[in-house]
């Protein structure tokens, strides 16, 4: 099995639950972390035996930049469910998601939700 990491991927996207996070939009970072379902690759060194992780950034980079969603829980299933559905090579995938500008009072880097699929 390999573990493969994306980390702090950066789109600009228009998720949130008020309207105005919708319309205006903001950054959103990412990290991706897919676990293959076995090491075939690295007895092989075939990129065919290999999760394509470019393709995984452009499906990421799709879904964060023209879907919409009211919660950080709703698009970090919904890139789980994609990658697993489009990467038969992957048995579990997590992913990361913060949002640095939230409507809390008070200083704050940012908020991040984490939520992992198993196939």
């Amino acid at each position: 099995m390999a573990k493969i990491s994306i980390r702090n991927i950066m789109f600009y996207g228009f998720h949130g639950v008020y309207e105005y996070e919708r319309e205006q939009g903001q950054k959103f970072y990412f990290d991706v972390e897919l676990e293959t379902l076995n090491d075939k690759a690295s007895e092989t060194d075939e990129v065919d035996d290999a999760v394509d992780y470019a393709s995984v950034y452009q499906l990421v980079k799709d879904i964060a930049e023209n879907k919409r969603f009211h919660l950080l829980e709703a698009l970090s299933a919904y890139i789980n469910e994609q990658i697993v559905k489009e990467y038969a090579l992957v048995g579990v995938v997590t992913t990361r998601v913060r949002k640095p500008s939230v409507p809390i009072s008070g200083q704050i880097d940012f908020v991040q939700v984490e939520m992992t699929k198993r196939r």
